[in-house]
Protein backbone atom coordinates (compact mmCIF):
# COMPACT_ATOMS: atom_id res chain seq x y z
CA UNK A 1 0.00 0.00 0.00
CA UNK A 2 0.86 3.36 -1.15
CA UNK A 3 1.22 6.24 1.09
CA UNK A 4 -1.12 8.12 -0.72
CA UNK A 5 -3.41 4.85 -0.42
CA UNK A 6 -2.88 5.06 3.42
CA UNK A 7 -3.66 8.88 3.67
CA UNK A 8 -6.89 8.25 1.41
CA UNK A 9 -8.17 5.67 3.57
CA UNK A 10 -7.04 7.72 7.06
CA UNK A 11 -8.49 10.96 6.40
CA UNK A 12 -6.74 14.26 8.53
CA UNK A 13 -9.06 16.22 9.99
CA UNK A 14 -10.55 19.55 9.01
CA UNK A 15 -8.91 21.78 10.87
CA UNK A 16 -6.54 21.20 13.67
CA UNK A 17 -5.05 24.54 15.70
CA UNK A 18 -5.16 27.50 13.11
CA UNK A 19 -4.96 25.03 10.01
CA UNK A 20 -7.30 24.20 7.56
CA UNK A 21 -6.76 21.11 6.06
CA UNK A 22 -7.28 19.57 2.41
CA UNK A 23 -6.38 17.04 0.92
CA UNK A 24 -5.89 17.56 -3.46
CA UNK A 25 -4.60 14.85 -5.47
CA UNK A 26 -1.15 14.05 -4.45
CA UNK A 27 -0.78 17.14 -2.12
CA UNK A 28 -1.87 17.93 1.57
CA UNK A 29 -2.38 21.38 1.76
CA UNK A 30 -2.77 23.01 5.41
CA UNK A 31 -3.46 26.95 5.54
CA UNK A 32 -3.49 29.08 8.53
CA UNK A 33 -6.43 30.93 9.52
CA UNK A 34 -6.55 34.10 11.26
CA UNK A 35 -9.50 35.51 13.15
CA UNK A 36 -11.93 37.04 10.62
CA UNK A 37 -12.33 40.13 12.82
CA UNK A 38 -7.98 40.60 12.35
CA UNK A 39 -7.88 39.61 8.71
CA UNK A 40 -10.18 42.23 7.73
CA UNK A 41 -7.95 45.50 9.76
CA UNK A 42 -6.06 45.54 6.75
CA UNK A 43 -8.64 45.19 4.55
CA UNK A 44 -10.58 48.49 6.56
CA UNK A 45 -7.45 50.59 6.61
CA UNK A 46 -7.02 50.49 2.98
CA UNK A 47 -10.83 51.75 2.09
CA UNK A 48 -10.37 54.31 4.78
CA UNK A 49 -7.23 54.98 2.54
CA UNK A 50 -9.72 55.08 -0.78
CA UNK A 51 -12.18 57.17 0.66
CA UNK A 52 -9.35 59.67 2.15
CA UNK A 53 -7.90 59.36 -1.79
CA UNK A 54 -11.21 60.35 -2.72
CA UNK A 55 -11.83 63.07 -0.70
CA UNK A 56 -8.60 64.84 -1.43
CA UNK A 57 -9.21 64.36 -5.35
CA UNK A 58 -12.84 66.18 -4.77
CA UNK A 59 -10.78 69.27 -3.58
CA UNK A 60 -8.53 68.89 -6.86
CA UNK A 61 -11.59 68.69 -9.35
CA UNK A 62 -13.32 71.75 -7.76
CA UNK A 63 -11.09 73.92 -9.37
CA UNK A 64 -8.95 75.36 -6.60
CA UNK A 65 -5.73 76.13 -8.15
CA UNK A 66 -3.83 74.70 -4.92
CA UNK A 67 -4.98 72.48 -2.89
CA UNK A 68 -6.39 72.97 0.41
CA UNK A 69 -4.26 72.47 3.87
CA UNK A 70 -7.28 69.58 4.07
CA UNK A 71 -6.17 67.57 0.22
CA UNK A 72 -2.84 67.59 2.09
CA UNK A 73 -4.07 66.44 5.38
CA UNK A 74 -6.17 63.81 3.29
CA UNK A 75 -3.47 62.70 0.89
CA UNK A 76 -0.77 62.05 4.33
CA UNK A 77 -3.34 59.90 5.87
CA UNK A 78 -4.22 57.95 3.09
CA UNK A 79 -0.41 57.68 2.94
CA UNK A 80 -0.54 56.47 6.74
CA UNK A 81 -3.36 54.71 6.41
CA UNK A 82 -1.35 51.84 3.32
CA UNK A 83 1.28 51.62 5.27
CA UNK A 84 -0.37 50.77 8.80
CA UNK A 85 -1.81 48.03 6.25
CA UNK A 86 0.86 46.64 4.89
CA UNK A 87 2.16 46.37 8.44
CA UNK A 88 -0.68 44.64 9.79
CA UNK A 89 -0.82 42.02 6.81
CA UNK A 90 2.50 41.66 7.77
CA UNK A 91 2.06 40.91 11.02
CA UNK A 92 -0.89 38.35 10.59
CA UNK A 93 1.84 35.99 9.89
CA UNK A 94 -0.58 33.83 7.61
CA UNK A 95 1.30 30.26 6.72
CA UNK A 96 0.68 27.34 4.16
CA UNK A 97 2.32 24.53 3.88
CA UNK A 98 2.08 22.07 0.98
CA UNK A 99 2.97 18.43 0.95
CA UNK A 100 3.74 17.41 -2.48
CA UNK A 101 3.63 13.33 -2.26
CA UNK A 102 4.84 12.51 -6.19
CA UNK A 103 8.17 15.16 -5.77
CA UNK A 104 8.70 13.82 -2.15
CA UNK A 105 8.74 17.73 -0.84
CA UNK A 106 7.32 19.84 1.69
CA UNK A 107 6.79 23.52 0.54
CA UNK A 108 6.93 26.31 2.86
CA UNK A 109 5.02 29.73 2.38
CA UNK A 110 4.86 32.69 4.73
CA UNK A 111 1.53 34.92 2.41
CA UNK A 112 0.96 38.17 2.54
CA UNK A 113 -0.46 40.93 -0.05
CA UNK A 114 2.59 43.46 0.39
CA UNK A 115 4.88 43.67 -2.69
CA UNK A 116 7.48 41.11 -2.15
CA UNK A 117 6.15 40.29 1.42
CA UNK A 118 5.17 36.65 0.25
CA UNK A 119 8.14 33.93 0.78
CA UNK A 120 8.18 30.13 0.10
CA UNK A 121 11.01 27.70 0.46
CA UNK A 122 10.53 23.95 -1.06
CA UNK A 123 12.25 21.10 1.33
CA UNK A 124 12.97 17.57 0.39
CA UNK A 125 11.10 15.37 2.40
CA UNK A 126 14.86 13.58 3.25
CA UNK A 127 15.69 17.30 4.43
CA UNK A 128 13.12 16.96 7.61
CA UNK A 129 14.78 15.80 11.00
CA UNK A 130 11.82 15.74 13.35
CA UNK A 131 8.24 16.40 13.72
CA UNK A 132 7.21 17.51 16.96
CA UNK A 133 4.17 18.87 19.13
CA UNK A 134 5.51 21.63 21.31
CA UNK A 135 3.61 22.87 24.04
CA UNK A 136 3.60 27.10 23.55
CA UNK A 137 2.59 28.61 27.54
CA UNK A 138 -1.18 29.91 27.18
CA UNK A 139 -1.60 29.45 23.36
CA UNK A 140 -2.54 25.57 23.70
CA UNK A 141 -0.20 23.44 21.07
CA UNK A 142 1.72 24.08 17.66
CA UNK A 143 3.07 21.38 15.57
CA UNK A 144 6.85 22.26 14.30
CA UNK A 145 8.80 20.69 11.34
CA UNK A 146 12.75 20.77 12.11
CA UNK A 147 14.95 20.42 8.70
CA UNK A 148 18.00 21.29 7.09
CA UNK A 149 21.71 20.00 7.76
CA UNK A 150 22.45 18.90 11.52
CA UNK A 151 24.96 21.45 11.82
CA UNK A 152 22.55 24.45 11.31
CA UNK A 153 18.72 23.07 11.58
CA UNK A 154 16.25 25.19 11.22
CA UNK A 155 12.42 25.05 12.32
CA UNK A 156 9.19 25.92 10.55
CA UNK A 157 4.98 25.70 12.34
CA UNK A 158 2.75 24.08 10.49
CA UNK A 159 0.31 24.49 13.11
CA UNK A 160 -0.06 26.46 16.18
CA UNK A 161 -2.85 27.42 18.55
CA UNK A 162 -4.50 23.73 19.21
CA UNK A 163 -6.48 23.38 22.33
CA UNK A 164 -6.00 20.38 24.49
CA UNK A 165 -9.56 18.99 23.08
CA UNK A 166 -8.00 18.66 19.52
CA UNK A 167 -5.31 16.20 21.16
CA UNK A 168 -6.07 13.27 19.29
CA UNK A 169 -6.84 15.62 15.67
CA UNK A 170 -2.86 16.71 16.36
CA UNK A 171 -1.84 13.48 17.18
CA UNK A 172 -3.38 12.54 13.81
CA UNK A 173 -1.93 15.29 11.61
CA UNK A 174 1.74 14.66 13.39
CA UNK A 175 2.09 10.45 12.88
CA UNK A 176 1.33 11.29 9.27
CA UNK A 177 3.71 13.78 8.83
CA UNK A 178 5.65 11.77 10.70
CA UNK A 179 5.17 8.71 8.74
CA UNK A 180 5.30 11.52 5.49
CA UNK A 181 8.73 12.46 6.27
CA UNK A 182 9.54 8.58 6.61
CA UNK A 183 10.71 9.51 10.23
CA UNK A 184 11.00 6.36 13.11
CA UNK A 185 8.35 5.89 15.53
CA UNK A 186 5.29 7.25 14.48
CA UNK A 187 3.76 3.66 13.60
CA UNK A 188 2.08 2.76 10.80
CA UNK A 189 -0.30 5.85 9.28
CA UNK A 190 -3.55 5.68 10.96
CA UNK A 191 -2.42 2.76 13.24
Amino acid sequence: MSFEDALRDNRVPRTVGDVTLRYDEARLVGESRPAPWVHLLPAFCVALAGGCTLGALTQFVRGQSLPGLGALALTVLAAALLGFALQLESRLGRRRFVLHFRTETLRLETLTWAPGGTRAETVPFDDVRAVRIVERSGRGYALVVEYGPEASLRNAVLVQGARPTEAEALHRVWRMLHNAFGLRGAGLAGG
